[in-house]
């Protein structure tokens, strides 16, 4: 297998690019959580002070459709909202997620977010990169799309990283 960071074919070389990296840390993402048992998936650490697997997926898939309807130019519509969300709960933390199989929070990430980026960044000109969108819990950040991007691939392995800690 060779491990390269090009696009799709009908994608602009750097939208191909950053869309490449954007899934290969999904599909690691993927590889790193298969087998998981559902205890897996919702152990919150020893003291049961962590955030799940299952919360961190939730959490990683919220924040890349956020991202997606950025890129798109538009706000993520309210049944997604409350599908996938809110961002933080009323304690300011992850919200809970329990009893949902590994296997359905990353085919719910891969059908809905994965899809609609592909589909999206399609219709992305590397020129587009450059147009900055808001963002945050109050939109009170900005940032260029060529950052959103980059920042859906790093923040879904960051929080790989804290997959890997559970699982020790």
């Amino acid at each position: 297998m060779i491990y390269d960071l090009q696009g799709e074919a009908n994608m602009e070389p750097i939208v191909g690019m950053l869309f490449s990296a954007v899934t290969e840390n999904s599909q690691r993402l993927k590889s790193i959580t298969e087998g998981m048992s559902q205890e897996e998936v919702d152990y919150k650490g020893e003291q049961n002070q962590s955030n799940s697997t299952a919360q961190l997926i939730r959490h990683i898939t919220f924040v890349d459709m956020n991202w997606v309807y950025r890129i798109k130019g538009s706000v993520l519509p309210q049944p997604l909202i409350e599908q996938y969300g809110p961002m933080i709960d009323e304690n300011n933390r992850l919200p809970l997620v329990q009893g949902v199989s590994r296997d359905t929070l990353i085919s719910q990430y891969e059908e809905d977010v994965l899809t609609l980026l592909k589909e999206t960044c399609t219709q992305v000109a590397d020129a587009d990169l450059d147009r900055v969108v808001t963002f945050g819990h109050q939109n009170e950040k900005q940032a260029t799309i060529r950052w959103g991007l980059w920042h859906m691939a790093d923040h879904n392995r960051y929080h790989q990283a804290h997959i890997n800690q559970l699982r020790r």
